[in-house]
Order: structure tokens, then sequence, then C-alpha cells
């Protein structure tokens, strides 16, 4: 029995399993779920890495007091190369519930998709991971090293450990699965993730709310002035136009066609995509600034009266090539110099963090390339993300000799960090032969 079939049975596996893990609630924010059930995702995952050849998988707390499970399984031949995988078990809050069609937290098959909260980020990838080792079974040739993280969510607490214990995943290449592909069967690895720097402005005028009858039109409103300042971050076609930052970069790898971004982000009928460059250049090559969220009287209960003070939170993403603390700074300086009327100004930067680019001329690129290419029957592209991960770049800088690969079961339909999040169990099925194939190629080519 080949790879695919063998894959193709162990499905019946797939699902139950990917249900008790789903239905385990492991937000790692004590504010919303129990501490307890990010534990218990920790146990799951350490058994069931233990069940597949992981002998010694074990818990090891964070900083933050979170649990990785790490774990080692040794190959026939201690001189073959060793891959590190690494996935996360903790999710997201399920947000507004009344928004999912189906309950978070119970994996539920709609129209052939599964479901759930996790379903795709990231628990998807810790099944992927353990279906690609039994359809393997004693015939894995690399020497194998593992990470799950339990607050990559959160804290992101294994960013400082992996420095801090550096020959204990020490590897050759790092099989990053958190990711995915450009579409259902469409293969694709990621090889460019943008840095962010999120700050929170504060905008002052006033000792207290006044009248806007009796003072309105002289004195200065705090909340006109904080809308002014955001409403010079974009251009009138959208573009960001924070000073100092690069807004004309291209994006060279595969495109991110109009049509199918229009679907994948839900634009309604007749609203304008954004930027003067393709949706590739503007989603993976140039910066992006969100307004994450306001601080003002609500429209219920508001008054006639002017707003002393208000706040805002934003995020600014960009390309790699940026030092994080140069994104952030940027950002800082151009809403001092554009603030009106003299008002008090205040900035905080809450943890900025460097973009990332891959080096992809390497033997595991070229073996992870023939694996997906056989698996899917058409050749893998390169896709940037404008999300950020700042672990490859930890895992980058403490490891400048591995090659990192990020990929996994994630495509655009699985809506990872909103409701109704979902996965397409073919997605499982194809990633997980994707890396059993890979595990074998690159133990090939580098015999």
């Amino acid at each position: 029995m080949d790879l695919r079939e063998r894959i193709a049975r162990l499905m019946g596996q797939v699902r139950p399993e990917l249900a008790e893990l789903v239905a385990i609630p492991s937000v790692a924010d004590p504010r919303q779920f129990p501490p307890e059930e990010c534990a218990r995702a920790a146990r799951w995952v350490r058994d069931a890495f233990a069940g597949v050849g992981f002998s010694d998988a074990r818990l090891a707390e964070m900083a933050d007091g979170s649990q990785a499970v790490l774990g080692t399984r040794p190959g026939p031949d201690p001189e073959a190369p060793t891959v590190l995988l690494y996935a996360h078990y903790d999710v997201q809050p399920p947000l507004n519930e009344a928004d999912w069609r189906t309950p978070p937290f119970e994996l539920t098959e709609v129209d052939g998709r599964w479901y759930g909260r996790g379903a795709a980020d990231c628990k998807g990838n810790v099944l992927m991971h353990l279906t690609a080792l039994r359809a393997l079974g004693d015939q894995v040739p690399v020497n194998l090293k593992l990470v799950v993280e339990g607050s990559e969510e959160t804290t992101g607490a294994l960013e400082d450990f992996v420095p801090e214990h550096a020959d204990l995943l020490r590897a050759d290449a790092i099989l990053v699965c958190d990711s995915g592909n450009a579409a259902v069967g469409h293969p694709a690895v990621t090889v460019s993730l943008r840095g962010v720097a999120d700050v929170v402005v504060h905008v002052e005028a006033l000792a207290s709310e006044l009248h806007s009858g009796l003072f309105g039109g002289a004195a200065p409103d705090a909340l006109a002035a904080l809308i002014a300042m955001l409403a010079t971050l974009r251009d009138a076609r959208g573009n960001t136009t924070v000073r100092g930052l690069d807004n004309t970069q291209v994006w060279p790898g595969a495109p991110y066609l109009p049509e199918r971004f229009r679907v994948d982000a839900g634009v309604l009928d007749g609203v304008s995509l954004l930027g003067d460059g393709t949706v590739s250049d503007m989603v993976w090559s140039r910066p992006a600034v969100t307004i994450l969220g306001i601080d003002c009287p609500p429209v219920l209960g508001s008054a006639a009266a002017i707003t002393p003070r208000a706040s805002a939170r934003l995020n600014l993403r960009v390309p790699p090539g940026t030092p994080a603390g140069q994104v952030a700074q940027a950002l800082v300086s151009h809403l001092l110099d554009v603030a009106p009327w003299g008002v008090h100004v205040t900035v905080e930067i809450e943890a900025p963090a460097s973009g990332f680019l891959a080096a992809t001329d390497g033997l595991a690129y070229q073996a992870i390339a023939a694996a997906m290419h056989e698996a899917y029957g058409r050749p893998m592209v390169t896709l940037g993300d404008g999300a950020s991960i700042p672990l490859c770049n930890v895992f980058a800088d403490t490891y400048p000799d591995a090659e990192l690969i990020l990929m996994g079961v994630e495509e655009p339909l699985a809506l990872i960090h909103a409701p109704n999040e979902s996965v397409d169990p073919a997605e499982i099925a194809a990633m997980a032969l994707t890396e059993a194939l890979f595990l074998q190629r690159y133990a090939a080519v580098r015999a």
C-alpha cells in the first residue's frame, strides 16, 4: 500500500481526533477561559505524539506559564538530517458566538468542510503531522524534533525559549506548519511575512467635557483631532501613507487574483479594492495600516458635549526589510507631525516585530517542491503572507543554517481568527501526504 492509500485510510481516524482537540477551548487567555483547558490540550498533544514514536514527549513550562510539547524521535541513521516539526495548540477566542453557524468548539461538517475554532489554525496542522507520521510508520528516514506551543496567539513565549535552549531544537530544516495554500488544491509555501507595529495614540485637548452649544466652534475637539490624524494614514485610493515607509514595492511571486481576493475577503458588491498596486503588492509587499479600535463616547447615550480626550489603537504591517523599531518610530513620528491645533499627543508602542523572508535555494526547498507536486499533481507556488510570525525570525536568527518552510492546511476559505473557521479535510490529507513525501525526499537529497 502506498502513502496516498495509507493516508486515505487514516482519514477515518483524523476526524474524531480533531473533534476531540477542537472540543477543548484552549484559548490562552485566563480572562476568557480557564487555563486548565490549555493544560488539557497540551496533554492531549503530548500523548498523541508519544503514540507516533516520540517516546520522550513531555511538557515544558514557558515563562508565561503556558506549556509547550517537546519531543524527539531518532531516525535509523544518526547522520541523517534533522527536521523540526512545529505547530501550536492554542486558539483564538470564538469572538461573538452568535456569528457562528455551528458551535465553535464542536467540530461540525457542513458542505464537506469541518467547522470549529482551531480546526485549521492550528489544530488541523497538529493532525497533519500525526497523519504523516502514522502513514510512514517505522519508515521515517530522518531524525525528528517536535515543538507544539501553547501561547502563539497571545504572548508567543516560545520566542524567548528558543534562543535560551538552542541545542534542544536545533535542526537542518524546520517545518513551520501555521500557514497554508493559495486555495484548496493549490499547493504553496509562504516565503514572506510582513513585520508589525501596534501603537496606541492618545489625544487630549480639554480638561473635561464641554457643552457643544456654549463652547463648540472655538473649543478644540479631541475626537475631531484624532479623526483628522487618522485620515492622513491613507490617501484617496487607500494607499498607506505613513511617512518614511516605501509604498512602491512589487510582489515578485505568484499573483493573488483580484476576483479570488474579493471572494476570500468577503468584499461587498460595489466596494473597491484599495491601492495603486496589484492585490499581491498591497497585501504582501507594501505597508498597510489598520485602525483596530477607538475609545470615544458611544453613539448610544452620547450627549451634546465636546470630547476632551480620545484614543485609538493602530496596526501597521510592513514587508520584510525594515527593522521593527524603525517601523514603529515612523508611525509615531507621523502621528506627532500631523496632530492639529496643538493638541497633546502621546503614543505607546506595543512589541514591534520585523518581517521575514525565507531563503528558497536549499535542498529542503527542492524536496518540498517535489513533494507538493507529487501530492497535488500541480507545481508548488510561493506566496507572501500579510500576517506576522515573529517566531520565524527567532528560528532564523538562532539557526542561521536551517531552512524554514512555512506550510499547512490553512487557506483563505478557512477564515482563521474569524467566526466560522473551518478546514477542508482534503487539505489535511494532501498536506499530510506532502509532509510524508518530504521527509522521504529530504533524507534522499541529503544523503
